[in-house]
């Protein structure tokens, strides 16, 4: 078995060549061996966002601060870039109840529907609650209208490797960046650690109410969108929980494989891509085969 410093070089280099620099790691939730790239390094979260939301609404509910049978009006165009499900997509105002705004939220990544949701626990709650399960590295600065805000809303569909293109071109080199969306000093953001350590507070919870951890776990599990990293963790043997997150030239994913055998690995996959393109599924599968082969290496400890 190749040293852990080669299988991490290779991997790097793998990733440099399909275009793309990633922030990753992959813990054994039980042992706590962990194998990383970039892994404290943090990028805007955009939907990753959600995750924290449900948290701090379940737990609200829990409470007894929000009751999740309250149906809540929500009107279309709230979110102006509309996702490809979702009451963005409607035509007409709707009464959607807490509970089902939060399926919407996290497992269509709807972001109309957050949007709802952060009416009721606004981006500094979101924020206060996380710091109170002890969890650290993820800022939470503003609601989902502002990701509806991008260059990408400046160009019609087939221009959009331009958006692409511009997000691309305008860093600056450090942590900053012209696009204010892209800019981990304004946007809302986390690294592949600090989203590692928030999915072991939920499958081995302590600090968080088991009953709250349950429900996120259980949402997770119903995530829809599949096509990033699902190909290959999931299978007769494993389960696999997630939650997508896509803005511009970001494309992340997070979640938990869990084993028949019992053994279970958080990941999160956090990349830029260098390819000035809106559907790259070649991406997708590299950010799925890397990963893997990170977990495959702790499985054989």
């Amino acid at each position: 078995m190749n040293s852990p410093e080669k299988l991490l070089r290779e991997m790097r280099e793998l990733l440099d060549e399909g275009g793309l620099r990633a922030r990753m790691l992959v813990r054994d939730l039980d042992t706590g061996a962990e194998l990383g790239i970039e892994p404290d390094t943090p990028l805007p979260s955009s939907s990753l966002v959600k995750v924290a939301l449900a948290l701090a609404t379940v737990e609200r509910i829990r409470r007894g601060e929000l009751d999740g049978s309250t149906p809540l009006g929500v009107r279309p165009g709230r979110v102006t870039t509309p996702g490809p499900t979702g009451i963005s997509r409607f035509r007409h105002p709707v009464r959607i109840a807490v509970d089902d705004l939060l399926y919407l939220s996290t497992c269509l990544s709807d972001s109309a529907a957050a949007e709802a949701l952060f009416d009721l626990t606004p981006p500094d709650q979101v924020a206060g609650l996380l710091g109170e399960f002890g969890i650290s590295g993820i800022t939470v600065r503003h609601s989902m209208r502002e990701l509806a805000d991008t260059p990408a809303e400046r160009f019609d569909a087939a221009q959009a490797h331009l958006a692409h293109a511009l997000a691309i071109d305008s860093g600056t080199g450090g942590s900053s960046h012209r696009v204010p969306q892209l800019d981990i000093t304004h946007a809302s953001n986390g690294s592949a650690r600090a989203y590692v350590d928030l999915l072991q507070a939920l499958w081995r919870p302590s600090r968080i109410p088991a009953e709250s951890a349950a429900r996120l776990r259980e949402l997770l599990a119903h995530n829809v969108l599949r096509q990033r990293l699902s190909p290959d963790f999931a299978s007769d043997a494993t389960t696999w929980s997630s939650k997508t997150a896509t803005l511009l030239n970001l494309r992340h994913e997070i979640g938990v494989v869990e084993h028949s055998d019992g053994q279970a690995f958080a990941v999160a996959v956090l990349t830029e891509s260098r390819v000035p393109a809106q559907a790259q599924p070649g991406a997708e599968a590299l950010m799925a085969q890397v990963a893997r082969t990170l977990r495959d290496y702790l499985r054989q400890l």
